[in-house]
């Protein structure tokens, strides 16, 4: 069965809002966004916006954004300047899951991961953390280089 925006997915159930796509596509299109976190509300069944950060906003400020507790994904835009002196920037689609969240949140954003990804086209690299060393700056920076 095919996926559709805004529908929902015969696997996980699980939908995704037209917003949640739009969103992303400004940050990767428009540059908008530094980040854009988002939440699977279960009550409509469907990935939505929790939070979006400003092109000023630092990492710090996204993970800080990024509940200690609790299951997200997030997509983040990475600048950086290579070796050759170049501006270049990556989107990184990263896969929150705290080893202290509850059994079924990580169920649910696991099972859910692979369909709501696709949807995001034009990601770079894409990060699985369980803890904060795990999406450190420096594993984004490796990664992009």
């Amino acid at each position: 069965m095919a996926f559709r925006v805004g529908g929902k997915n015969a696997s996980s159930g699980m939908g995704v809002a037209e917003h949640s796509i739009s969103t992303y596509q400004e940050l990767q299109r428009k540059k908008v966004h530094r980040y854009v976190i988002f939440k699977i509300d279960e009550i409509k069944k469907e990935v939505v916006i929790e939070k979006t950060g400003g092109p000023a906003e630092s990492y710090d400020d996204f993970t800080a954004s990024l509940p200690e507790n609790d299951c997200r994904y997030a997509v983040y835009d990475f600048d950086f300047v290579t070796s050759e002196n170049c501006q270049k920037s990556k989107i990184f689609f990263i896969a929150w899951s705290p080893s202290v969240a509850r059994i079924r949140s990580k169920m649910l954003y696991a099972t859910s991961k692979d369909r709501f990804r696709r949807e995001l086209e034009g990601i770079h690299y894409e990060i699985q953390a369980t803890d904060p060393t795990e999406m450190d700056l420096e594993v984004l920076r490796e990664r992009a280089n």
